[in-house]
């Protein structure tokens, strides 16, 4: 089976978009990581390619919080401000949707998927301390993570976790064969908004059969999304970040 793993949308059409041109041909189910929404302003759009597409999705703490499951006070003004727009954006049903999405971890055969940590769906996980310990709470030996918007991967197999690449500036993909006893952490970084300082849109592709982790960066239309989210009347520093990857 091959699986297009997708995370961190954030109402973000253009970089949706650009990624499903990108694989085209190249999966037979989409996974989603959560965060549909929070930040662009095509929450709708995006839900309903979602809603499409995936065969899994798990509940980001964007998703959570516009669905009205959880409060924003916790959030920064910027983020709060786009909260309480795309609650007003949305309709009932995709409102509803957001609210009945599951928490993770969800299971597969020989995967599993999390927004946060397979332990919190709140836990970021950014440097090699944060995963020290995450095998130890996995159920399966591969692991896809978002909330981060960093595009990462980890062998958890030894003593310590050990990096793995994945593509540097100016590179489009990095193939990685995956072998049967190994263990690993993935987040395929943010389709809607990187923060790695690579502006372009993340994502990763996992074929079971052929046990092959292609990890994945591809332009989009920055200055489309940056508009939209002007017209929408939203912080300016929402539309200026995409342009630098942060």
């Amino acid at each position: 089976m091959r699986r297009l793993i997708v995370s961190d949308i954030h109402g973000n059409l253009e970089a949706l978009e650009a990624v499903l041109r990108d694989a085209r041909g190249e999966w037979d189910q989409m996974i989603c990581l959560g965060d549909l929404v929070g930040y662009g302003a095509s929450p709708q759009q995006v839900i309903s390619i979602v809603r499409e597409h995936a065969a899994a999705v798990v509940r980001g703490n964007h998703d959570r919080v516009c669905a009205g499951l959880d409060d924003d006070d916790w959030f920064n003004a910027a983020a709060r401000l786009a909260v309480r727009w795309t609650r007003a954006a949305l309709d009932g049903e995709s409102l509803h949707w957001l609210s009945e999405l599951p928490t993770g971890p969800l299971y597969f055969e020989g995967f599993e998927i999390a927004h946060g940590a397979p332990y919190d769906e709140d836990e970021y996980l950014v440097s090699d301390d944060d995963v020290d310990y995450v095998a130890e709470t996995m159920e399966r030996p591969l692991c896809f993570v978002g909330h981060t918007h960093l595009q990462r991967v980890w062998d958890l197999s030894g003593v310590e976790p050990r990096r793995l690449s994945v593509p540097g500036t100016g590179e489009r993909e990095s193939r990685l064969t995956i072998g049967a006893e190994s263990v690993l952490l993935v987040n395929p970084g943010s389709v809607g908004q990187p923060r790695d300082r690579d502006a372009r849109a993340a994502y990763a592709l996992w074929d079971s059969d052929a046990r092959e982790l292609i990890l994945r960066r591809v332009e989009y239309d920055i200055a489309g999304a940056q508009r939209r989210i002007r017209e929408a009347g939203l912080p300016d520093f929402l539309a200026a970040r995409l342009a630098h990857g942060q």
